[in-house]
C-alpha cells in the first residue's frame, strides 16, 4: 500500500475496552460514497481511561482486531489512522500575528502558514506536545471572521486558533503498542473528532453543535461553530463507570452488572418494570428495575453536569442552536437523548452514520462510530502529511467535510 496510489483505507480505534479496525475504499461502482470492506474487533485489557497501562496487552488486542479485518477484507494492513484518547488530551486557545511585507500586500498561502505557525508558539510543559491545530478564523487589518485570507490585501494578519495537546509519555506508549503490533501510524486524531466526521452534517457544524462521544472509560466533547472546531475536551468518565456503580449498588459481580446495563438499563420517562432478570452461566440474578434506573440516572446526570461545566467555560451552555449529538457505545442507553435534552436544555439526538456503503450492518452500531470516522479521515487526509512531534508542521492538505485545515 503506497502513498498516492492507495486503494483502501484503514481506521484503528484503540479504545479503553475494545480495539476496532475498519477497512474501507471508494465505491467500486464509481460513486464517491465510502464502502466498508472489512472490520474487526478485540477485547482490550491494557488501557485505563483511554491511556495505555500495559503495552503488550494493547499490542495483542491490536493484532487480533487487525487480523480479523484483514481476513474479512482480504487486504494486508500495515498502516492506519489512529485515535488519541484519554483525559490527558486538552485544548487551548491561541492567537498568531504577522506583518505582510510583500510590495503589493497580497496574502499568500505562505503568509497564512506563517501566521498559523506563530499561533503554535505557546509555552507547554516539557511532557506535553501539540497533536492538532485548528484555525477558527482570521482577521485582516481589523476585519474579523475571515475564513480564508489568501488572495486578500492587507498589512496585519491575525488568526484565532484552538490547539489540541496531549501527554508525550502517553503518546509514546501508544506508539510502542502499535510498533509491537507492526502497524505504522498514517495520522492520528482525537477520538471525538473522528466520530464527528462520521455523524455530523455540514449544517450542524455551521450552526453550532456539541458532539458527545461516550466511550467505555472517557467522554469526548467537541464543539463546532461556523464550520470550525471551537473546543476540545476529554472527560475521565464513561460507560464503565455505570457498570461499576451497578456492581456496587446492586452488590453483584462486574460481569453481572455489565449484563444488567446492556439488557435492562433504561432512563426513558414513564418506563415501569417490576424486576430485571439476568442469567450468567447457570445462575439467574433478579434485581429491582427502579433501583437499576436510579443508579444509572445518577451517573449519567453527573456526566452531563461535567459536559455543561465545559460548555460554561466557553460560554456555550444552553446556547448551541445545533444542540448536542451523542455517539459512542453508551449512546445506545434507551432514553439518553431525552435525558440529555432535559439536563442540558438543548436539542439532543443520537448520532447516525451517513453516506456509508458496503458492510454496514456491523459498523452501524454506535460502538463503531469512531473507527469509521478514522477510516474516513484516512481517506481524506493526504498520505504524506508528517506527524507532529512537539511542534506544528505545515500541512498541505485540505478537508472540506470537517474543518478547513487539519494538523497531525
Amino acid at each position: 500500500m503506497n502513498g498516492n496510489a492507495q486503494e483502501y483505507f484503514i481506521g484503528l480505534d484503540v479504545g479503553t475496552s475494545m480495539v476496532r479496525c475498519v477497512v474501507g475504499m471508494f465505491d467500486p461502482n464509481g460513486s464517491n460514497t465510502p464502502s466498508i470492506i472489512g472490520h474487526g474487533q478485540a477485547l482490550n485489557q491494557g488501557m485505563r481511561r483511554g491511556a495505555v497501562v500495559h503495552v503488550d496487552e494493547v499490542a495483542e488486542a491490536i493484532v487480533k482486531a487487525v487480523t480479523e479485518a484483514e481476513r474479512i477484507s482480504g487486504k494486508s494492513i500495515k498502516r492506519a489512522t489512529v485515535n488519541v484518547n484519554g483525559s490527558h488530551v486538552s485544548g487551548i486557545d491561541s492567537e498568531g500575528v504577522i506583518a505582510i511585507s510583500a510590495a503589493n500586500r497580497e496574502i499568500t498561502l505562505d503568509d497564512r502558514l506563517r501566521v498559523e505557525e506563530a499561533a503554535t508558539i505557546v509555552s507547554l510543559p516539557p511532557n506535553r506536545e501539540i497533536v492538532q491545530f485548528f484555525a477558527k478564523n482570521y482577521s485582516l487589518d481589523g476585519q474579523r471572521n475571515i475564513k480564508d485570507p489568501v488572495g486578500m490585501h492587507g498589512v496585519r494578519l491575525e488568526v484565532d486558533a484552538h490547539i489540541v495537546t496531549a501527554s508525550s509519555p502517553n503518546l509514546r506508549n501508544l506508539e510502542m503498542s502499535l510498533e509491537k503490533a507492526e502497524v505504522a501510524i498514517s495520522h492520528h486524531t482525537v477520538s471525538g473528532l473522528a466520530a464527528a466526521e462520521a455523524v455530523l452534517t455540514r449544517q450542524q457544524r455551521e450552526a453550532g453543535t456539541a458532539l458527545i462521544d461516550i466511550g467505555a472509560g472517557t467522554t469526548n466533547l467537541i464543539v463546532f461553530e461556523d464550520g470550525e472546531v471551537q473546543y476540545v475536551s476529554v472527560l475521565p468518565i464513561g460507560g464503565q463507570h455505570i457498570t461499576n456503580d451497578l456492581a456496587i449498588g446492586l452488590k453483584t459481580d462486574l460481569d453481572v452488572a455489565e449484563r444488567v446495563k446492556l439488557q435492562h438499563a433504561n432512563i426513558k420517562k414513564g418506563v415501569k418494570k417490576l424486576n430485571a432478570t439476568v442469567k450468567v452461566g447457570d445462575t439467574t440474578h433478579n434485581f429491582d428495575f427502579d433501583e437499576i434506573s436510579m443508579i444509572v440516572e445518577a451517573r449519567v446526570e453527573e456526566l452531563l453536569e461535567y459536559v455543561d461545566k465545559e460548555l460554561q467555560k466557553i460560554k456555550r451552555s444552553r446556547k448551541l442552536p445545533g444542540g448536542v449529538v451523542i455517539t459512542g457505545g453508551t449512546s445506545k442507553l434507551p432514553g439518553l437523548d431525552e435525558f440529555a435534552r432535559d439536563k442540558l436544555q438543548l436539542p439532543a439526538r443520537i448520532g447516525k452514520l451517513h453516506n456509508i456503503g458496503g458492510l454496514v450492518d456491523t459498523v452501524e452500531d454506535a460502538t463503531y462510530t469512531t473507527v469509521v470516522g478514522l477510516m474516513l479521515l484516512d481517506m481524506l487526509l493526504l498520505p504524506d502529511l508528517p506527524p507532529l512531534h512537539g511542534k506544528a508542521e505545515s500541512a498541505k492538505g485540505f478537508i472540506n467535510s470537517l474543518f478547513t485545515r487539519f494538523r497531525i
